[in-house]
Formats: C-alpha cells, sequence, structure tokens
C-alpha cells in the first residue's frame, strides 16, 4: 500500500522560506510523476507544481512560478516543494500526491494516492 508523509509546514511570516518534504512508500517511486496541491479554508484544492518521473519536467501554476521549486531525489523516496518570499495568500494545508502516470500533471484525476497533509501559515 503506498503511503506518502508530508512535514516541514509551520508558522512563518511574510517574505519567509519553507521547504516542505513528502516521504513515498510502497511502490517504486521512480516510476510515477508527483505534484504538490493545497487546500485553503473555505476553498477547494489546487494544483502548485509537478514533477515528472526523472525530474527533468516540472510545472508550476501562474501563482507560485519565479517562488516555489519542485524537486525530487528518487533514491530517498521523497519530493521537496521549496517555498520562497510566502505570501499571506500562501496559508494552507499542503498535499503531496502520486500520479498513475510517468509524465507530470496538474490534474487532480491523474493522482491516485494522496498523503494527509502538512498546515503551512503564513502571517502578514
Amino acid at each position: 500500500q503506498v503511503q506518502l508523509v508530508e512535514s516541514g509546514g509551520g508558522l512563518v511570516q511574510a517574505g519567509d522560506s519553507l521547504r516542505l518534504s513528502c516521504a513515498a512508500s510502497g511502490r517504486t517511486f521512480s516510476s510515477y510523476s508527483m505534484g504538490w496541491f493545497r487546500q485553503a479554508p473555505g476553498k477547494d484544492r489546487e494544483f502548485v507544481a509537478a514533477i515528472s518521473w526523472n525530474g527533468i519536467s516540472t510545472s508550476y501554476a501562474d501563482f507560485v512560478k519565479g517562488r516555489f521549486a519542485i524537486s525530487r531525489v528518487n533514491s530517498k523516496n521523497t519530493v521537496y516543494l521549496q517555498m520562497n518570499s510566502l505570501k499571506p495568500e500562501d496559508t494552507a494545508i499542503y498535499h503531496c500526491a502520486q500520479a498513475k502516470i510517468a509524465t507530470m500533471s496538474s490534474y487532480e484525476k491523474d493522482y491516485d494516492y494522496w498523503g494527509q497533509g502538512t498546515q503551512v501559515t503564513v502571517s502578514s
């Protein structure tokens, strides 16, 4: 059974940085693309970033381009989300997800396993 465990969230001030980690287990990590999504209170879950199986291709939501960076280390079965220049509107629960496919996707329907999430709170 696939398990995804996020860590690294917390309470920070606007302009600060955080690095989220997601440790995966249960199936061959390097065979699947990975993604990060977030859900703010009262809002739908939204796509943040995705990375292909080999880490060569990445994709970002417009609202994080230039501030966030997704990466992965297949030998550690881990995907990361480096978040810089954080804004109060970045406050949300951040979930990592493992896709059904090797190529990256921004669509939730392409992901079949999800972590419980880690809370990120950015104060102004």
